[in-house]
C-alpha cells in the first residue's frame, strides 16, 4: 500500500494523479513535475488529496500540515487538503482567525466519491 496524491480543481475533478516511483506508505515525495502542475494550475487549484494508506481514522501528519502551508504560501492561494484513509477522510483548511488547518464541514470544495474511492485503488486498497 502505497501513498498517493490527486490534485484537483474548484469544482473538485481531478487534474493530475500524483504516484512518484520512490513513494512508500508512509511517504509521499514532492517532486518538480508536481510543482509545475500545482503552478500550471494555480488559477483553478482547489486543493490536493493525499491518501494514509490504511483503514482508521483520517489525521494529517506534522510534515502534512508544514506542507499544506509551504504550497500554499509559495502559491499565494487557499486550498482544500483532504486526508483520506480506506475508511474515513477529513477535509483541511487554514483558518487564519486561529491561524491554524481546521476541519471545515462541509468543505468549500468537495472532492467526488469516485476521485476518492480510485485515490484509495491507487494507494493499494484491497476490495
Amino acid at each position: 500500500m502505497l501513498e498517493t496524491a490527486v490534485v484537483f480543481d474548484q469544482e473538485g475533478q481531478a487534474l493530475h494523479w500524483h504516484e512518484p516511483l520512490d513513494r512508500s506508505g508512509v511517504y509521499l515525495p514532492d517532486s518538480p513535475d508536481l510543482w509545475s502542475v500545482l503552478w500550471g494550475h494555480r488559477r483553478v487549484l482547489g486543493g490536493v488529496a493525499h491518501t494514509h494508506p490504511w483503514k482508521g481514522r483520517a489525521w494529517p501528519s506534522q510534515e502534512d500540515l508544514t506542507t499544506f502551508r509551504a504550497v500554499e504560501q509559495g502559491l499565494g492561494v487557499n486550498l482544500v487538503w483532504p486526508v483520506v484513509t480506506f475508511t474515513d477522510v477529513l477535509y483541511l483548511e487554514w483558518n487564519p482567525g486561529i491561524n491554524q488547518y481546521w476541519s471545515k464541514m462541509p468543505p468549500r470544495i468537495r472532492v467526488g466519491s469516485n476521485i476518492l474511492e480510485e485515490l484509495r485503488d491507487r494507494s493499494g486498497r484491497i476490495r
